[in-house]
């Protein structure tokens, strides 16, 4: 029997429950396997052949290889565990919370910095604000993406 979930509703979040931990169980132990030195050895000298040792379905293993981190949250990935991927790339939390929302670095840290993404248009799917399908990716690689599409 399905729980009901009111906060599906939350524009450009995914809730790490109880669903999403079973969905992603290997997926985030296939992540915290990348804490010891030799499996972040393994896995970047042929990183397919790494996460084929693990139950992963092959949509969680093709989000990981595309380093697409929303992807991997959406097939069950814990970002807690999902940043072990990042470290193991040399990237910092800010780099890939910036490559989550289509913004650089620099774009991610002035936004935090101010304060985050404004509450208004944010509080339900349908409303205008910057987190609303719509109007994803953000940032420079956001404005790209909708230039490209107007010229399409």
């Amino acid at each position: 029997m399905a729980l009901d979930k009111p906060y599906t509703d939350v524009p450009g979040t995914i809730i790490f429950d109880a669903e999403q931990s079973r969905k992603g169980y290997w997926l985030n132990q296939f992540c915290m396997s990348l804490m010891k030195s030799e499996n972040r050895t393994r896995f970047k000298a042929n990183e397919r052949a790494y996460l084929d040792e693990w139950a992963m379905t092959e949509e969680q293993k093709q989000a990981v290889l595309a380093r697409d981190l929303n992807w991997c949250m959406r097939t069950g990935g814990n970002i807690y565990f999902l940043a072990k991927i990042g470290a193991t790339d040399g990237l910092s939390f800010q780099q890939m919370a910036g490559s989550m929302t289509g913004m650089t670095e620099e774009e991610y840290r002035n936004m935090m910095i101010h304060g985050g993404r404004s509450v208004e248009g944010n509080r339900v799917i349908g409303e205008n604000g910057d987190a609303q399908a719509q109007n994803q990716p953000q940032g420079a690689a956001g404005k790209q993406a909708r230039e490209a599409a107007k010229k399409a």
